[in-house]
């Protein structure tokens, strides 16, 4: 068995870094926490494993951890790119039916409004908050929006959006642009529309 290739060792740090994705797209720190601590944190150890494994002269071992670790970053990356649509899919997996009750005891709004809850946000002071509202809509309207990836006003929303994920048929998650906000008493949809 020397000399041959780890698949064990790939395939362990492989589950434990989808795991940690999950974790992070689940807890509420915005992607932060992965990127400035797990993936630095995660690249050192495997360099230091990989560094290790070459002055030993461990040819199986130094191929499996530099698979770990591209893979490592290849992960990463789609991870930090595709943040928003994890993120929605694991807390929407887990609780949408919490989620689906809370938004349907709403009672309907007069001025045609989507039924909707804060679903998620960040920022930082100074720079303002980004907010996402968890929507429902009973005619599915915002299919179209989802299939064209463009910004725009919206039936049943009262600001421009930028970005629309669907979760499932009538429930999407709908994020505004930086400092608007859905139902605040004087919200101003800004330059955006």
């Amino acid at each position: 068995m020397r000399g041959r290739f780890n698949w064990r060792f790939l395939l362990f740090g492989t589950s434990a870094m989808l795991l940690l994705c999950l974790l992070d797209a689940l807890l509420e720190s915005d992607g932060l926490l992965y990127f400035f601590v797990a993936i630095p944190l995660v690249s050192l150890v495997l360099l230091g494993l990989l560094v290790a494994a070459v002055i030993r002269k461990k040819a199986s071992r130094s191929m499996a951890t530099l698979s770990m670790l591209i893979l490592f970053w290849l992960l990463s990356f789609i991870f930090v790119k595709k943040h928003f649509a994890i993120r929605n899919a694991a807390r929407w997996s887990l609780r949408s039916r919490h989620y689906k009750t809370e938004v349907l005891r709403q009672p309907d709004s007069p001025s045609g409004e989507l039924k909707h809850i804060d679903w998620d946000g960040w920022g930082f002071p100074g720079a303002g908050d980004t907010n996402v509202y968890l929507v429902f809509d009973p005619t599915d309207s915002l299919t179209a929006a989802v299939k064209n990836r463009q910004p725009g006003k919206l039936s049943g929303i009262p600001c421009s959006v930028p970005k629309v994920n669907r979760l499932e048929r009538q429930w999407y998650a709908v994020m505004f642009y930086t400092d608007e906000r859905w139902g605040k008493p004087h919200y101003d949809c800004g330059m955006n529309d």
